[in-house]
């Protein structure tokens, strides 16, 4: 007689006892193409929110100031695979930013090109300069990788201040000749199609990060992030994926270079400052850095209100205040730290963490009923 043994099937676990996801939990997925349908058709809607933008959001300066939010969403994404990603803290990005900026109106403005063929050669030149000083600022760590990041930005900005050939325009910058653009890109008429073009290029970043960091190079960077020896170890060459990180983040910022160009209509020196990496640093800490969604959030949240606090600061409700009050709220970058320490101080992991909170939050409060 064999004995025969034959495995008990597994224990059924009660229906009450299985975790719940909400109904919408399978719409998750589709949410991120909900949001760029809904940012598509912005331009059609004539709704007006007083004290939030100057005019009905579909008005010439309320899509401007939408596209440049866009453009530095998509900025911070970008920067967000060198800090949030790899772990890297470069002081220099601006330098690729305004490379094409100054790239694309010089081609167009100086040299005659047509917008096409003028913005790629910029985008591969600038990855192409990306490349070469990145191969020699990644043959240092840390701090002193940031240095020679800011290093090699300065020069750049040294260049453009002080108009080297001609070709940049000084500190007054240089005006975008718009003869030799698209008649769909010129003019207060078609700023519609500069917002569309904002957008396109936001989606363009989300898009490669988000690959990046789901294929295999982009896990070896979250190891990089975590311990580089031990990706060493592995037998895997840090310095040759972290060269691919920096390369593919300034050629992404030159791309946003070339769409500001044409959102504001030419180049000024500011774009080269240190002032604008420090910038893409905080719109990163505030959505959330190596996060999804949350450098885009930080970067057009940042940005709005950069620009809607100056409004704000020279505004009458702020100087019929007392001066004790109306001189600090004058002043947009006072206001602006203040909201980023306090959202830091409430929210360290940015925005991004922000919906797990309330969700938490909400289950906490529930189990006390």
């Amino acid at each position: 007689m064999t004995d025969s043994m034959v495995d008990a099937p597994p224990a059924a676990v009660p229906a009450e006892l299985e975790p719940r996801r909400p109904r919408w939990h399978g719409l998750r997925r589709y949410l991120p193409l909900v949001a760029l349908v809904l940012a598509a058709i912005v331009p059609y809607s004539t709704v007006h929110l007083p004290g939030l933008f100057e005019g009905p959001l579909n008005s010439p300066g309320t899509l401007q100031l939408f596209a440049i939010c866009l453009i530095f969403g998509g900025l911070a994404a970008g920067y967000d695979l060198l800090f949030g990603r790899t772990g890297m803290l470069s002081f220099g990005h601006a330098l690729y930013f305004a490379a094409g900026v100054y790239g694309t109106d010089i081609l167009i403005t100086r040299a005659g090109l047509p917008l096409w063929s003028a913005a790629l050669l910029t985008v591969t030149g600038a990855t192409i300069l990306a490349a070469l000083l990145g191969a020699v600022a990644l043959r240092t760590v840390g701090i002193a990788f940031a240095m020679v990041t800011l290093a090699f930005a300065q020069v750049g900005a040294i260049l453009v201040a002080r108009d080297f050939g001609g070709w940049t325009g000084g500190e007054e910058g240089l005006p975008l000749d718009v003869s030799g653009l698209p008649p769909a890109l010129v003019g207060v008429a078609n700023t519609v199609n500069l917002y569309w073009l904002a957008l396109a290029y936001l989606a363009l970043v989300v898009f490669v990060v988000h690959r990046v960091s789901g294929s295999p190079t982009g896990r070896v960077l979250a190891g990089l992030r975590d311990d580089e020896r031990r990706v060493g170890v592995l037998g895997l060459d840090p310095y040759r994926f972290k060269l691919v990180a920096f390369t593919l983040a300034g050629g992404l910022a030159s791309a946003g270079g070339v769409v500001y160009c044409l959102v504001v209509g030419g180049a000024s020196p500011h774009v080269t400052s240190s002032e604008l990496t420090l910038s893409l640093l905080v719109m990163v800490v505030l959505g959330g850095p190596g996060t999804r969604w949350g450098p885009v959030l930080g970067g057009v949240c940042y940005m709005y209100l950069d620009h809607r606090l100056t409004a704000f600061g020279a505004s009458a409700a702020v100087d019929d205040l007392p001066a004790v009050l109306s001189h600090p709220l004058s002043q947009p970058l006072f206001v602006l730290g203040t909201i980023f320490i306090l959202a830091v101080y409430f929210f360290p992991g940015g925005l991004a963490s922000l919906a797990p909170r309330l969700a938490l939050l909400r289950h906490s409060l529930r189990a006390r009923r």
